[in-house]
């Protein structure tokens, strides 16, 4: 059409123009072929201009006969500057769309790119990836993130409609999340289309798998047609998996710095805790203790009525004091504070020392203490076992029934040394003998026996720091025992001046029983 639309406009011009400028009309019609349609179309125009040149204009006009044999020459030379000018022109063409769909992608990834950064969700980071592939591509986007709890695994994180990942696909993304290697594949999802699997390799582990899958054209009227398979585009679906995996790890690490800065805030409240009990509570409590028991010890106080009352308020402050004291001393070991000095130790010392300090909490009960003839010396912190002691003959005093004694024991078993403190009481919750460390934790929500729980949660970060382990046992025989461990370690020697040497050790206790 193009072509005899040049000739009806070269024929009445025939006249005052030269041939050479003729042909010169109909390589121009060639090239806008060329641009406008492509170079096929530009190959039949580029034929078409030839016989239409020489059937009209070379002499003799109307016949393909030639009398001159350079109009050969100027026809086979317009046939291939024909041809050539088509070529390149369809050539530069499609370099030009090229670079613009480069630009166009460009700039869509960096739309893309802004998007994210101002999401404040995962999910809304996928969301704005799947409705960027759905109007690019008309593909479907599924991201699988790790499982948060102990089953682990890949979960799908704001999948779109009513698809759900069937068995091939969930074990294709495993495969990817593993070895980091993309998967192409069409047959993997219930509808059989194209698969693209990608790992999102973030800068210090994997944080996951982007599926993009084709959608079923039968399924999509919108596309036209049958749209272009994925692995064309795949460099820029691995651009958009990138900026998802970067806005991922964003979104991760302001989460962990959030943490953080709450941690400090949670830390500074908490010292500020520490400084009102230390300073604001712990002094009125020790004028509260000294005043209650000047009256309650004054002899000049003849009224049983005021010394009774003196003697309560004593108790109680006394009772306050402890509890204020515990707080003060788990808040320092949650915090790190803790320092060991570490002596080589004889055990019965340690214990004795213990019962002679928990003596006021007994309230007259005995403690039965069984010491193994082989207790070697143990390298602790006596202070820090002392308390471990006294907190649990403590809470062994006021749990017991009755009147009963309360057993402590000690003996050696392979490169650990065991102590026990057991009573006769109710036990404790079969289910929750774990639990019982935790801080706060009680055996009864609602007990008379007044309390905290924090006396075996200060046991538990002291026997730890020591190496030990510490744990909750419900007799066969009846009541509750509280049993903790520690490292044997290797006693110094000691070097006499007849250059013998001795490892010191514990004297067993004859009747391997004392009652205090």
């Amino acid at each position: 059409m193009s072509c005899a639309l040049t000739a009806l406009v070269a024929w009445p011009l025939a006249k005052w123009l030269d041939l050479a400028n003729i042909v010169m009309l109909f390589l121009l019609t060639v090239v806008v072929v060329a641009v406008r349609f492509g170079r096929r179309p530009a190959i039949v125009a580029a034929f078409l201009s030839v016989a239409l040149f020489d059937f009209l204009f070379v002499p003799p006009q109307f016949s393909f006969a030639v009398n001159d044999v350079q109009y050969l020459v100027t026809l086979a030379v317009m046939l291939v500057v024909a041809l050539t000018v088509g070529h390149l022109t369809t050539s530069l063409k499609a370099r030009a769309d090229d670079a613009q769909s480069r630009a166009n992608e460009q700039h869509a990834l960096y739309r893309l790119a802004h998007m994210l950064a101002g999401t404040l969700t995962v999910a809304q980071s996928v969301d704005a990836v799947r409705d960027f592939v759905r109007d690019r591509f008309a593909a479907r986007v599924v991201v699988l993130l790790p499982r948060t709890d102990q089953d682990g695994g890949l979960q799908a994180v704001a999948q779109a409609g009513k698809y759900e990942l069937s068995g091939a696909e969930r074990a294709a993304a495993e495969a990817v999340f593993e070895s980091a290697d993309p998967i192409n594949a069409c047959d993997l999802g219930i509808d059989d289309g194209e698969r693209l699997l990608l790992c999102m390799r973030g800068a210090t582990r994997h944080r996951g798998v982007i599926i993009f899958a084709a959608h079923d054209p039968t399924q999509s009227p919108a596309l036209g047609g049958v749209p272009e398979p994925l692995t064309k585009h795949k460099e820029l679906l691995q651009a958009v998996n990138s900026i998802l995996t970067t806005a991922i790890e964003r979104l991760h690490y302001v989460d962990v710095a959030g943490k953080a800065e709450l941690a400090m805030q949670a830390e500074c409240l908490r010292s500020s805790i520490l400084a009102a009990l230390s300073h604001d509570v712990r002094t009125p409590l020790t004028a509260m203790f000294g005043l209650a028991d000047t009256i309650a010890t004054d002899p000049s106080m003849t009224s049983a009525k005021v010394h009774d009352a003196a003697t309560a308020l004593r108790d109680q402050s006394m009772q306050l004091n402890t509890m204020v004291t515990n707080l003060l001393d788990m808040a320092r070991l949650q915090a790190g504070a803790l320092a060991l000095k570490r002596e080589w130790q004889p055990l019965e010392e340690v214990i004795g020392a213990s019962i002679q300090f928990a003596s006021s909490a007994l309230n007259g009960r005995r403690v039965n203490v069984r010491l193994a003839p082989d207790l070697p010396l143990v390298n602790i912190d006596a202070v820090l076992i002392e308390r471990v002691l006294c907190n649990l003959l403590e809470n062994a005093a006021k749990y017991a029934t009755g009147s009963s004694d309360i057993a402590l024991s000690a003996v050696s078993s392979g490169e650990l040394i065991e102590l026990s403190v057991a009573n006769e009481g109710k036990g404790f919750p079969p289910d929750r003998l774990d639990a019982m460390f935790t801080l706060f934790e009680r055996g009864e929500a609602e007990s008379s026996v007044p309390g905290m729980g924090v006396g075996l949660a200060i046991c538990r970060a002291i026997v730890s720091a020591h190496g030990g382990s510490i744990r909750a046992e419900n007799p066969a025989s009846g009541g509750a025992s509280v049993v903790f461990s520690l490292p044997r370690g290797r006693p110094p020697t000691v070097e006499l001046d007849d250059e013998r040497t001795i490892t010191p050790m514990i004297t067993a206790v004859p009747s391997a029983q004392a009652q205090w």
